[in-house]
């Protein structure tokens, strides 16, 4: 389960490799003035910390726009060891930001859409990451459609869910949000809104360790939890 312990206990498990990472990220979007970075700080770092912790083998990452969250996921691949990043989008503008250094041979990009492309799908992902159209029809294709293609077991994250304190009706986050009640799945954000909480705590250690962020922004708004049995 992915909850506030799991979580804090990952952050000084890691501190070391975290704080490395986040300064290289700090140099990558200072390098990189054309980005616009879609992860806050620490929606970014428990995305590392949980991949450093499942030590996937293949990772399935939708949506990449500039490449933020995929110099993320491939950080904490490459501080693995192991592990092979597939990334699915419409545009690439990805391709022109990743360090060449940190692609090598861990990552492969897939054009087009993923609704014709779900072949490319790795069906022995070991997380999953969502953060591409933000409507509720394509939550319901996804969850309908591409779900089912994924172990259960696996982490799981979706961006854009925890913006306010509630989630809007008719938005994607209410329909994976359903989802998961019908599932019976608990999640976990450290949404500064939804979850102001979890997010101090975080805050308290990340202080404590010396953590100030890449980026600087708060928000926070990933859900992420654990994928039920589909299949």
């Amino acid at each position: 389960m992915i909850d506030l312990g799991r979580v804090c206990a990952l952050y000084r498990t890691h501190a070391a490799d975290l704080a490395r990472v986040v300064e290289e990220q700090r140099r990558f979007r200072e390098a990189t003035p054309s980005m616009t970075p879609q992860l806050d700080d620490v929606e970014a770092e428990v995305t590392y910390l949980l991949l450093r912790d499942a030590r996937p083998a293949h990772v399935m990452e939708l949506g990449t726009f500039h490449g933020w969250s995929t110099s993320w996921i491939l950080r904490a691949l490459r501080d693995n060891g192991s592990g092979h990043l597939h990334s699915f989008d419409r545009i690439d503008n990805v391709r022109r930001t990743v360090p060449p250094e940190l692609a090598a041979d861990r990552w492969t990009f897939v054009l087009g859409d993923v609704r014709e492309r779900l072949a490319d799908v790795p069906r022995d992902a070991g997380y999953l990451f969502v953060d591409a159209a933000h409507t509720a029809s394509f939550a319901r294709w996804f969850l309908a459609e591409l779900f089912p293609l994924v172990p259960a077991g696996i982490p799981v994250s979706v961006h854009d869910v925890h913006h306010g304190r509630r989630v809007l009706p008719l938005t994607e986050g209410a329909v994976v949000l359903r989802w998961m009640r019908e599932h019976g799945v608990t999640g976990f954000t450290a949404s500064r809104r939804r979850a102001p909480e979890a997010f101090t705590r975080i805050a308290e250690v990340r202080a404590e360790l010396g953590l100030t962020g890449a980026r600087g922004t708060t928000r926070n708004p990933m859900l992420w939890f654990t994928m039920p049995a589909l299949r």
